[in-house]
């Protein structure tokens, strides 16, 4: 055999070890990284979450639950926070839609409630009908995390903290928060984001909810090191209520955590003149909504139109 084609070999057979090496170690750092946070964590119920089909497989949406039951609660609780995200992977712009707690809609077997029920009643997949039925928004994913599990995540993923300008004095859960730039940890971060006892309730509330989004987007490349990343994968699917295939995971924390994403949009729902207060209803002081100006408004927003 000549010296060049043995030359080649080698230069294959290390190339194959290299990225076999590579493999096993993302393999085993991501299951130890789920092994440590499953010992940590009571999952809870399952699910039977049927996500809808992608249309376009560059595209996925994602929904978010903030969970406000605890981990001993078996049946959960309410969507404390409920966001659906929006990612092209071709594009690399994310966007967050913010959908109000209060917003009043049909939830099917239940009548008209305010939407965050629909997460106690029927977990992510009737929230998952709410939205298709209400907003004509589809739902590829599901991400559910309550409170103790968004907190040890984010103390995970940002060792360091997240950096906040926050926009007033609040207090919350014994959690003094002043205004102005800071470095928060997971617990205050959590409670900077649900504090909605003020004047403004849940428009304000919405409003640093997105704030929290778009630091922890912007500030994600710096976070962890990128060897890490199998590990804090495993770790978030521990910590998680999702059906996000690990692979998938992987691929959209490497876009974030390498700096390749854009800046964050974001858009509220109910949008501005699309909604009236009304607290004479069974579940209370509520919005009702205009879905058809909300699905318009929706489309519009993912289909990269310039009204807001």
């Amino acid at each position: 055999m000549k010296t060049g084609m043995k030359f080649l070999i080698c230069i294959l057979l290390s190339i194959i070890l290299l990225l076999t090496g590579i493999g096993s170690y993302t393999a085993i750092t991501f299951h130890n990284g789920k092994k440590m946070a499953l010992s940590q964590v009571n999952k809870t119920k399952n699910n039977n979450f049927s996500g809808d089909q992608q249309t376009n497989t560059k595209e996925i949406t994602i929904m978010l639950i903030g969970d406000d039951g605890r981990e001993d609660d078996e049946d959960g609780g309410r969507a404390d926070t409920l966001m659906v995200a929006h990612y092209n992977s071709e594009t690399k712009q994310p966007k967050l839609i913010s959908i109000m707690r209060d917003s009043y809609v049909s939830i099917p077997g239940h009548g008209l409630e305010k939407i965050n029920a629909a997460y106690a009643y029927g977990g992510a997949e009737l929230t998952r009908k709410v939205l298709n039925d209400s907003f004509g928004l589809p739902i590829n994913y599901y991400i559910s995390a309550d409170f103790n599990n968004f907190i040890r995540l984010i103390n995970e993923l940002y060792p360091k903290g997240i950096e906040i300008d926050a926009e007033k004095d609040i207090n919350l859960d014994n959690v003094d928060i002043k205004k102005g730039k800071q470095i928060m940890d997971g617990n205050t971060l959590l409670q900077y984001a649900r504090f909605r006892m003020d004047e403004e309730g849940d428009f304000g509330r919405v409003r640093r909810q997105q704030q929290v989004m778009d630091a922890l987007a912007k500030q994600s490349k710096d976070a962890v090191a990128f060897m890490q990343l199998p590990k804090i994968a495993g770790e978030a699917v521990g910590y998680l209520d999702t059906n996000i295939p690990s692979d998938l995971l992987v691929d959209l924390a490497k876009d974030f955590l390498t700096g390749k994403v854009k800046n964050l949009e974001t858009l509220s729902v109910p949008v501005k003149g699309s909604w009236a207060f009304n607290d004479y209803t069974d579940a209370g002081s509520v919005l009702e909504v205009d879905e058809k100006q909300n699905t318009l408004a929706i489309q519009d927003f993912l289909n990269d139109g310039a009204s807001r």
